[in-house]
């Protein structure tokens, strides 16, 4: 009995190396067609706009391209594994393992650790161009495909909650100690019931509390108005409550989004579903190393049957059952139904236990 979890240096070299190749090769031919259907409809869009170009098509290709890449390479590790292990045993490669005394698990082993290779490469691949790419993308996607205005540093109608309180800046310029609120108004509800509407023409940031100019304060309960000056207001709200949070997951990196997640609980907003999104980041990439495990009917178990391509569509739809469920995890949890971290990483722990599972019934 071997108690090796690897098999010998040659076979290890041979599987992964094996594996490998299919692996980038079908990356590679599911790229060129999504890409080539995707610029088809795209096109169209950027040729349309006065001053595009030729180039601007490249442009494209060359910000969806890694989206493309990132999203379909869990796709890649799981039909490479299909091919991988039809051809294992189609040649009986796995059966003369098997009489050499490799397990399962000792056959699987260089495809595992390949896999986590390949998982490690997508993160990194994912933190580094995609997530970069995907920003630009995005923002050349909302003015249709036109020239990309520079920031102008300017945000508008910005609401604020402090306790039961809620103040509205139309306008919101600068930062830090620095902002400058204009066109403010501040809804005093002490029991729930709006009691004061506040407007002023501008607010600063004096002292630890929001100094407004030009006040005009009006009595809900006696239907009275005054003016004033001066009024400072709003003790404790911080400049950085009247920043923005608009995150787009796809577009940060792990980090960069922990930072903007972090942020956003300083705001006082809710950060499930960008807290499922971050876990996922982590998640998603490692995927790839389900797939040798749900693909392993493919070269397992109903071997004397000769229903190899029966075993590859189980392969098959267990990997596509993952892919369905990590979507469906991930919409709950963008929408509040699973805490952030099942959301991310049931589906993975999940499908471990079932390709775990299939591997042991089918070698009994």
């Amino acid at each position: 009995m071997q108690l090796q979890f690897f098999p010998s240096r040659q076979i290890g070299l041979y599987m992964a190396k094996l594996f490998l190749v299919r692996t980038v090769a079908v990356l590679l031919m599911l790229v060129l067609i999504l890409q080539a259907l995707d610029l088809l409809g795209e096109s169209g869009k950027i040729l349309a706009v006065a001053g595009n170009s030729e180039a601007d098509l490249w442009r494209y290709v060359g910000m969806r391209a890694p989206q493309i890449i990132a999203r379909f390479l869990p796709f890649s590790v799981l039909l490479a594994t299909l091919i991988t292990f039809a051809t294992l045993s189609q040649n009986s490669e796995v059966v003369a393992m098997k009489a050499a005394g490799l397990s399962a698990h000792q056959i699987l082993a260089p495809m595992i650790l390949t896999s986590l290779l390949v998982a490690a490469v997508s993160f990194g691949f994912t933190e580094r161009i995609v997530a970069p790419a995907t920003a630009k993308l995005k923002a050349w996607q909302d003015v249709e495909y036109a020239k990309v205005p520079a920031e102008s540093g300017t945000r508008t109608n910005i609401w604020v909650r402090e306790g039961r309180d809620l103040v509205q800046a139309r306008i919101v310029s600068g930062h830090g100690e620095k902002t400058l609120l204009q066109d403010v108004r501040v809804y005093q509800r002490p029991h729930g019931t709006l009691s004061h509407v506040i407007r002023a023409d501008k607010g600063s940031f004096v002292d630890g509390a929001w100094r407004l100019e030009n006040v005009r304060i009006f009595d809900v309960i006696a239907a009275s108005q005054k003016r004033l000056p001066e009024l400072v207001v709003g003790r404790g709200i911080e400049p950085d409550r009247f920043n923005p949070l608009k995150i787009n997951a796809d577009a940060l990196g792990f980090f960069p989004l922990q930072g903007a997640i972090d942020d956003m609980k300083v705001a006082g907003k809710r950060t499930d579903s960008f807290e499922g999104n971050l876990w996922h980041k982590i998640s998603g990439p490692l995927s790839a190393l389900l797939m040798p495990l749900l693909g392993a009917v493919a070269a397992f178990g109903l071997a004397r049957s000769g229903a190899l391509f029966l075993r590859a569509v189980i392969g098959m739809a267990l990997g596509f059952a993952y892919f369905v469920a990590d979507n469906f995890a991930l919409a709950m949890g963008n929408l509040g139904a699973y805490p952030p971290f099942i959301a991310a990483w049931a589906p993975f722990l999940l499908f471990l236990l079932i390709g775990e599972t299939v591997l042991v019934r089918t070698e009994e």
